[in-house]
């Protein structure tokens, strides 16, 4: 290692390739590495995400060490005074952690030079013309799905936005999803990449169901049914924890858009509809990762069918409405389906377009 410590500032609004190329080079070439995460507060990605996320990425790499701060300073490389007051943020950052003398600054801009010299360090600029790494934050904020390959899982994760299919029993809700889910992978692209959340709700159910036959078996007791179950308040805040993680886990290996068939908003539902009352714990969670668009099922035209599982033939009407009146109450965007399979695919396809038409609403940085 020919150098004691590299600084590494940015943006990283969001880090995407081009800034692990750049950290993983100075972390080749340095004993330690400082990352400076820095945001601006009416950004639309938190500074303590971005953090996150960094350290995520970086987490094999022991020498990176990554912070942050808010930096609410305009840009202007012409102005000495401008200069002086970001370069201050940098060296309070650094020691809030404190890091050692700077040896070299490590960019991939024009201004890795004046940056260098404000630290009486060494400039190291790399891949300046976005060769290894064609792409950029300005880039991806601009069209997040074309530049979609150059972000990380951690990142992905957090960014993919959830189009949720929600619903009363028996209203199609499953086959909806499942049929949007692969109609998006057929545009191609990154959309190619869609991935399908079940419902982890409905497999707990099988497992509960199981097990309380086997045990009724045992003892010459009936045979129960789905409606012989118990749900006490604490299974949902388990369903509903289950069902985020999952999201995560195929948002992260996944593409700009993830279908899921229900969600922790739905399962906050599900409690009213066999406790009795709502669940604060369970809205909680239900409000750690917003869908960006719900597809509510309704009930009208859909014959019910009992598969085994289900009991609430009589509440699908309380059902469809208590869903649409929380949807409205908590101001998620939302579109009511009905029809046939065909219409209600295509009511869905339009509803996502509209979405995807309105952009993806990153905060400009400042300028």
């Amino acid at each position: 290692m020919t150098t004691l410590h590299g600084l590494v500032i940015g943006k990283f609004y969001p880090p995407h390739a081009g800034h692990q190329l750049l950290i993983g080079a100075a972390a080749s070439q340095c004993a330690r590495v400082t990352v400076i995460a820095m945001a601006a507060s009416h950004e639309s990605i938190p500074l303590a995400l971005r953090v996150r996320w960094l350290r995520e990425l970086h987490a094999a790499l022991p020498n990176v060490v990554v912070t942050g701060i808010v930096d609410d300073i305009p840009i202007d490389y012409g102005n000495d005074a401008i200069w002086r007051a970001h370069v201050a943020l940098m060296r309070e950052a650094l020691a809030a952690i404190d890091a050692p003398r700077v040896s070299a600054v490590f960019t991939s801009e024009p201004y890795g030079a004046e940056l260098a010299r404000h630290f009486d360090a060494t400039p190291v600029t790399l891949d300046t013309a976005r060769l290894l790494a064609p792409v950029s934050a300005t880039r991806f904020r601009n069209d997040p799905p074309a530049y979609w390959d150059f972000i990380a899982a951690p990142v992905r994760s957090d960014l993919a936005w959830r189009i949720v299919v929600v619903g009363a029993e028996s209203t199609g809700t499953t086959t909806l999803s499942i049929a949007l889910a692969q109609a998006l992978r057929e545009r191609g692209g990154a959309y190619g990449h869609t991935r399908w959340v079940p419902e982890y709700g409905r497999a707990l159910s099988v497992e509960k169901l199981a097990a309380a036959i086997a045990q009724a078996q045992l003892q010459g007791a009936p045979r129960p049914g789905p409606e012989d179950l118990l749900w006490p308040s604490d299974e949902f805040t388990r369903i509903a924890t289950t069902q985020n993680a999952m999201a995560r886990e195929q948002a992260a290996v996944g593409g700009p858009l993830l279908v899921c068939d229900t969600d922790a908003f739905a399962t906050a539902i599900w409690h009213e509809r066999y406790v009795g009352h709502r669940s604060p714990a369970v809205e909680a969670i239900a409000g750690q990762d917003r869908g960006r668009l719900y597809l509510l099922t309704h009930h009208d035209g859909v014959p019910f069918e009992d598969d085994g599982l289900r009991d609430g033939e009589a509440l699908r009407e309380w059902m469809t409405d208590r869903f649409a009146t929380r949807l409205s109450e908590t101001a998620r965007r939302h579109v009511v389906l009905r029809g046939d399979r065909v219409e209600r695919l295509d009511a869905a396809l339009c509803a996502v377009d509209a979405l995807l038409a309105g952009g993806w609403g990153f905060a400009a940085p400042l300028g």
